[in-house]
């Protein structure tokens, strides 16, 4: 087969050197017919075998290979002959070729029927349509790798689209996505379109039939928007978002991105989205943007308040003021610890309730066998019992991390309490006393009261309490009179002070009276 270049030299050689075609076949050493088809067409020629590659051992078992794929057209999809299944099949009825042979035949037999999947090009009125999808991405989280699941939801018509990321795709951070992105978009779609996602697919029933999740449902009717739900394993019907995906990745979080918090993630992405308004998408005449501005006066109204998205359990509070969920373990204040209480489990915090108050909040960890301890709901029982401050866990821990100030003023009252020959429980009952002002108020507040007693040499609970008054109130001297306009008083509160003037109004030659001890004038 001749190639490209030659043909070119052969042209060039007979329609601008003005060569025969003898003369070209004979310096070139190709036959005239060679320089004639050359001369016929300057396209390169594909290569198509005049009769099928000879196969003599495989040759015999082709239409039994051909057969076998045949019945796998009416086979379940999940027990179908395999490529090594027939290659078993054919090797037992006396094939003694080699299995990479029949992986060939196999794979061209395959292509050679496979059809091109095409779809029909949609169109969707302003605010009428969205798609929700999941992704994944590697991200640096406080320095650690850890894989971000991020939920997408699509508008339709504009393109614009809302990304959020979580460490799960849990039910609550489904639901939570929901809320996040109708905040973002100002408004609801009318219909939203969804894989058949466990979080809100209870059972895939007949046709398009769904048993939806009781939480998925009570979000769907607090938006009043309306669900629809892809055949399954057909997501192109949601490939919009599918795409949407993949962009993200790309775009927002590649290379894999560094955070000290999933909060500062998602300001990033959140960041991310709106700068996309300004990208015109293939197909569009206009910006997402310009078309988000038509879009968005179609959406539904957003409700009064948002939806809760946390899971609730009624759990028991352990001897420890725990109480325990998902394996993890979270703290409660001590003085406040009831048998039953409820945990609200949001994507990112885990709060503690009773019957309608909230007793203490957590940042939720997704890890396991954890004891999240706030050491501040643990001060009232250490000052029943100052003798298990110094092995207490939560205070193990928490005096690694707590500043220099703290040691200075707890080694102060333990000193006094030697000094003035106190018991040394007194100590560390005032210093936990001390502490538990970081409950009721600032901590730069109680810890600039805490210097400020160390300056003063108040080092007790009550001149901390003092200094952070004056923290808090700090006194405002009075502006100076002006004494102008009243020259005979400007000398006031600068002259002598003459006791001895006191001492007549007590004599009675000065013309007053003593008066008895209790009397009145």
């Amino acid at each position: 087969m001749m190639k490209v270049d030659q043909k070119e030299e052969i042209r060039v050689a007979h329609y601008v050197k003005g060569q025969s075609i003898r003369q070209i076949a004979r310096e070139q050493q190709h036959a005239r017919a060679t320089v004639r088809k050359a001369l016929g067409s300057a396209e390169e020629e594909q290569y198509t075998p005049s009769k099928p590659r000879a196969a003599p051992v495989l040759g015999a078992y082709r239409g039994r290979i051909d057969e076998m794929l045949s019945q796998n057209e009416h086979l379940p999809r999940k027990q179908r002959y395999t490529t090594h299944r027939m290659y078993k099949q054919v090797e037992a009825e006396g094939y003694g070729g080699s299995e990479s042979t029949v992986r060939a035949y196999v794979w061209q037999k395959r292509k050679q029927s496979q059809r091109l999947a095409v779809y029909v090009p949609l169109g969707f009125d302003p605010g009428s349509y969205a798609q929700v999808d999941w992704g994944e991405a590697e991200v640096e989280m406080c320095g650690q790798r850890e894989t971000a699941q991020f939920f997408v939801m699509r508008m339709c018509y504009s393109r614009r689209m809302f990304v959020r990321a979580y460490p799960t795709q849990k039910q609550e951070a489904f639901l939570d996505g929901h809320v996040e992105a109708f905040h973002f978009f100002g408004g609801v779609p009318h219909t939203v379109v969804y894989d058949n996602l466990t979080t809100a697919v209870q059972e895939i029933l007949q046709g398009k039939r769904r048993t939806e999740q009781r939480q998925f449902i009570a979000l769907r009717s607090h938006y009043l928007f309306e669900s629809r739900f892809c055949t399954p394993g057909e997501g192109h019907e949601k490939g919009g978002v599918e795409s949407d995906v993949g962009y993200a990745r790309r775009n927002y979080l590649s290379p894999p991105p560094q955070a000290s918090s999933w909060e500062e993630l998602n300001r990033r992405l959140l960041k991310a989205c709106v700068e996309q308004d300004s990208r015109v998408v293939s197909g569009q005449a206009r910006s997402v943007g310009e078309m988000w501005q038509e879009e968005r006066a179609c959406l539904r109204g957003l409700p009064p308040y948002p939806f809760a998205c946390c899971v609730r359990r009624e759990v028991t509070v352990n001897g420890y003021s725990q109480v325990e969920f998902e394996t993890n373990h979270y703290s409660v204040p001590s003085e406040e610890a009831r048998k039953h209480v409820t945990i609200r489990a949001y994507p990112f915090c885990l709060q503690i309730w009773y019957e309608n108050e909230m007793l203490t909040s957590h940042e939720r960890s997704y890890r396991r066998e954890q004891e999240i301890m706030d050491p501040l709901h643990y001060l009232a029982l250490l000052e029943q019992r100052p003798g298990a401050f110094e092995h207490a866990r939560p205070m193990r821990e928490w005096r690694k991390t707590w500043p220099p100030l703290y040691e200075q003023l707890l080694a102060k009252l333990q000193a006094a309490a030697s000094t003035n020959g106190c018991d040394a429980s007194w100590a560390i009952r005032e210093f936990v006393r001390i502490l538990k002002l970081l409950k009721q108020h600032p901590i730069e507040e109680v810890e600039e009261a805490m210097d400020l007693a160390l300056t003063y040499g108040c080092v007790h609970y009550d001149g901390v309490q003092l200094c952070l008054r004056q923290v808090q109130h700090p006194e405002v001297c009075p502006a100076a009179l002006d004494l102008a306009q009243q020259p005979h008083l400007q000398a006031a509160g600068t002259q002598t002070i003459n006791l001895r003037e006191y001492e007549q109004l007590l004599s009675a030659d000065a013309g007053g009276a003593m008066l008895p001890a209790g009397g009145s004038a």
